[in-house]
């Protein structure tokens, strides 16, 4: 299971959201493979070097998106990421769209909610929120 703290998510979403309205809209990690599906506020789910959350808004030239890693699958701060990011996310890379309008009414409804967790199914993802101390 991943974990993100719900602020850390909801700082990425509103990067997008920001990054979007000075630049031309959102990203598609799909290369046009799907055109207008993915293109709209959330967030990308990426497995590669780690698992991280990252904005979706298109950006200026030069500019980076926001990264966000799960806790315990950054490569610069924990030192058993790759395994974390094997059990969890797989062993290949791959991007996966969080969709704003499904996330922010998860959150909303979990008052004192601290932190969103990811789990990986056979088949899907499952999302939920917790609190923690």
């Amino acid at each position: 299971m991943l974990t993100f703290p719900v602020a850390a998510v909801r700082a990425v979403i509103d990067r997008g959201i920001s990054d979007a309205k000075a630049n031309g809209g959102f990203r598609d990690p799909h290369f046009g493979l799907a055109p207008d599906k993915n293109e709209k506020p959330g967030l990308w789910l990426v497995g590669d070097h780690g698992v991280y959350a990252m904005s979706n808004g298109k950006l200026a030239e030069g500019a980076k998106p926001l990264v966000v890693y799960a806790e315990g699958c950054d490569p610069n701060t924990d030192d058993d990421w790759f395994e974390v990011k094997r059990r969890t996310f797989g062993g290949d890379d791959g991007v996966d769209f969080l969709d704003a309008g499904g996330l922010e009414p998860l959150i909303a409804a979990s008052r004192g909610c601290t932190h969103l967790q990811i789990a990986f199914l056979k088949d899907a993802m499952q999302l939920s929120v917790i609190a923690r101390d």
